[in-house]
């Protein structure tokens, strides 16, 4: 399981998680099933990410929820946690494989009638939905080179004042050059600059994991006059 901050002494890291509560052993146990089969992989969210995901949500009285990147639902438990009654998610994925760990967990979770999984390229689920204030909350943690098209195809379908999570955008520190670059430093570089400069919404880079930025689609009384 991923630890909680590539910024911060490992120790450190540990204390964060251990004090990320309430604590959940099915999510526990759902990360551990995920170690042993795709450890490898290093793809789950860390545990404090996850409580932080769910406070997110409900903090913004989202109801309507999108994932684009489950893997084996780690992330979209939090989320769906984070939801209301009768609040629904949908979540992009195009593994049947990771998804059906995914589901078995929504289940044991009593939350799979909140959640639904679309299979397939997420661009394709996504240019498939109407335009409109469709979701209040999004989370991103998917292909790295589609980050901005994710990002583009979700903004005119989020609520007004609607939050959007993006994980992985600081790559361990290589975007501002600490180690050596990776072949993914440049495409967060790309979509950091490519937010930043977006004027129809805010955002800021929250450093827990590898970085987790939030991005607010403004209202528009919002929005400073030009």
């Amino acid at each position: 399981m991923a630890r909680a901050s590539a910024f911060l002494d490992p120790r450190l890291s540990e204390y964060l998680v251990a004090h990320a509560q309430p604590a959940d052993p099915l999510l526990a146990e759902l990360a551990a099933e995920t170690e042993r089969s795709w450890g490898e992989l290093d793809m789950p969210i860390s545990p404090d990410e996850g409580a932080f995901l769910r406070m997110l949500v409900r903090l913004c009285g989202a109801g309507r929820a999108i994932e684009v990147g489950t893997f084996t639902g780690y992330s979209s438990l939090c989320i769906a946690q984070g939801l209301p009654p009768g609040g629904r998610l949908l979540c992009c994925d195009v593994s049947e494989e990771w998804t059906s760990v995914a589901r078995r967990y929504w289940e044991r979770a009593g939350l799979a009638d909140r959640i639904e999984l679309r299979l397939g390229p997420a661009l394709e689920t996504l240019a498939h939905l109407p335009m409109g204030p469709l979701f209040d909350f999004a989370f991103i943690d998917a292909e790295k080179s589609e980050y901005i098209a994710y990002y583009e195809a979700l903004v005119p379908r989020m609520a007004a004042g609607g939050l959007i999570a993006v994980d992985n955008v600081l790559r361990h520190g290589t975007v501002f050059g600490l180690g050596e670059p990776d072949r993914r430093t440049a495409l967060a570089r790309e979509f950091n600059d490519h937010v930043l400069a977006d004027p129809r919404t805010g955002s800021l880079i929250v450093p827990i994991a590898d970085g987790l930025s939030l991005i607010t689609t403004a209202a528009p009384e919002w929005r400073t006059p030009s």
